[in-house]
């Protein structure tokens, strides 16, 4: 069958998010074709490239979310009215006073969700046919709605409070996520031809997705490992109440449009599920399936436990403040009391300018709570908290960073999956965590898990095992074991490959693919084309049944391969 992988800010870039993951994905399964269509976040990773793709993957198309240059499309009347219309409904619906998730106005809540998808779908059909949104969703005309929107009776307290400059933010924050309503992605020879949508998270990646199931009912898979209304509540602390309000609405309706119309949701952990349920996700709708990892980079550290040093703790990751390295800190100064011997490794580099700025302070933390120490009169002094990054020649690699010390340990106070704590797992560490994010669902009795930001409870955990040799061997087997079930790159790719099966089963595209004797076929590419020789035949025929006026034409060959464009 033919997918249509659907990404935002990831794969096929060298950077960005669940680009490994996709690559693995895309790899594992190669008996199935990929169309990736991905949305860019910046010009820098454009500039980086794409990594190296395989064969299945016929075509790749782009469209940048960062910039959005003027497409040259001037409205006639009725046009710029219709414009009005559907962006006005959509303000509406995102000032609206009642809750999408408040149970004791369902009726008002359903009401404000169809007149959310009606407006949405109108916008698309208003740039299918008059050719993008750039401009009029940068207009006067758009600032204009919002303010009616604000201003309305029954609108919410915080919207009405919201002034010029607060219009201006929250108009440019929703031309910048409907962006993807203006590309030529939709046609029969675009997403209308793949027999499933497949994308790699909700909010814009999944946009796409939404209207090839508008257009042409391709049925539509989400996958999540960090949920996007989440993400969009951590990172908007900054803004005015004014702005946050309208903007979470948006998230939230979209969020909950997405999840509607999907065939299957697939969270990667408990914790994203929740979040899921609480945006309207149907519960039988849901299929978690963990993140596959490689484990085979892993695999000399963990048959090989006794080259650990048993007074030694291990953190790894990206160098935040998320990651509460200051509790860490002050953790280890207790258990330095307790055990002398006892070291910390601080392995990983700083994530961005904060980062950095948070390693500064950590190293002046570290100095100051641990003089360095000298074991004699005539010996140099030595601090035990090292901060160090892999590719050094102590760690050449990220497995001899967990093999380093006896446990490891993560401090974090917010968390998604946690993915040096799989890591560490595969290794055969013992492990102490904080109780955040999807920890204690990773974990499942592995390892010992603490309430965050409560340093006392962390270093008692961190002594015990330290203390305790057999225990550490016994819970760093169980973990390894665990790691090796639910979380490798096998078992995510068995997963999907029958969750395609079963949705394509389930939910055929509205169109029926022919050979050359007229017999319809069950795929838009049929099995027999990877199948060397000549098998297929001549070329089948895609023919459209319903779906938007532009799809008229010429037929699309249903086994026509479109090269993917080399890297940038």
């Amino acid at each position: 069958m033919r997918i249509g992988l659907l990404t935002e800010g990831g794969y096929p870039y060298v950077s960005g998010d669940a680009r490994l993951w996709c690559d693995r994905l895309v790899r594992g399964l190669g008996q199935h074709e990929f169309d990736v269509y991905a949305l860019s976040r910046s010009e820098r990773q454009e500039d980086e490239g794409w990594v190296a793709l395989p064969p299945q993957v016929r075509r790749v198309r782009t469209a940048p979310l960062w910039s959005a240059e003027d497409d040259g499309v001037a409205y006639g009347r009725r046009a710029r009215r219709r414009f009005s219309e559907h962006y006005g409904a959509l303000a509406m619906a995102l000032c609206a006073g009642a809750d999408p998730q408040d149970s004791g106005s369902e009726e008002s809540s359903l009401d404000v969700a169809d007149r959310f998808g009606n407006a949405l779908y109108g916008l698309a059909e208003l740039a299918r046919d008059e050719g993008g949104l750039a401009g009029a969703l940068r207009s006067e005309t758009a600032v204009r709605a919002l303010e009616r929107a604000c201003r309305a009776p029954g609108a919410l307290r915080t919207a009405r409070e919201a002034r010029v400059p607060d219009l201006l933010t929250v108009a440019a924050h929703l031309e910048r996520a409907l962006r993807p309503l203006s590309l030529d992605w939709y046609e029969d020879e675009g997403l209308g031809s793949v027999d499933l949508c497949h994308a790699a998270s909700g909010g814009s990646a999944a946009l796409p997705g939404l209207l090839a199931r508008h257009f042409s009912g391709v049925p539509l898979l989400v996958t999540e490992y960090g949920v996007r209304l989440r993400t969009h509540y951590l990172a908007a602390t900054e803004a005015p109440p004014a702005v946050r309000a309208p903007l979470a609405a948006f998230h939230g309706r979209l969020a909950a449009e997405i999840y509607g119309r999907a065939e299957i949701i697939t969270p990667g952990n408990a914790h994203a599920r929740r979040w899921q349920e609480h945006c309207g996700a149907d519960r039988a709708k849901l299929r978690t399936v963990y993140p596959g990892m490689d484990a085979s980079r892993f695999a000399e550290v963990g048959e090989a436990p006794e080259r650990a040093d048993p007074d030694t703790l291990v953190w790894v990751g990206r160098v935040e403040p998320a990651k509460d390295l200051v509790s860490l800190l002050h953790a280890f100064a207790e258990i330095r009391k307790e055990e002398p011997k006892t070291r910390l490794r601080i392995v990983g580099a700083p994530a961005g300018s904060e980062g950095a700025a948070y390693l500064g302070h950590c190293k002046a933390l570290a100095a100051q709570l641990f003089p360095d120490e000298a074991e004699g009169l005539h010996a140099v002094g030595d601090n035990p908290v090292s901060f160090e990054e892999v590719g050094g020649p102590e760690l050449p690699t990220l497995a001899d960073a967990y093999a380093a010390g006896a446990v490891t340990v993560l401090s974090s106070v917010v968390e998604g999956f946690p993915i040096s704590l799989v890591e560490a797992m595969f290794c055969g560490r013992a492990t102490v965590s904080t109780d955040v994010g999807a920890v204690v669902e990773v974990i499942g009795g592995t390892g010992l898990v603490v309430p965050p930001r409560n340093p006392r409870a962390l270093a008692e955990a961190c002594v015990a095992l330290v203390r305790d040799p057999e225990r550490r061997e016994r819970l760093g087997a169980a973990a390894r074991a665990r790691a090796l079930e639910l979380f490798t790159v096998e078992q995510n790719i068995t997963a999907f490959h029958g969750i395609y099966l079963e949705i394509v089963a389930r939910c055929p595209v509205r169109r029926v693919v022919l050979d050359e004797t007229g017999e319809p076929l069950p795929f838009a590419v049929p099995a027999e084309a990877h199948v060397p020789g000549r098998w297929a035949g001549p070329a089948a025929r895609l023919m459209a049944r319903g779906g938007p006026g532009w799809a008229a034409g010429p037929p699309v060959r249903a086994t026509a391969h479109v090269a993917a464009e080399g890297a940038r």
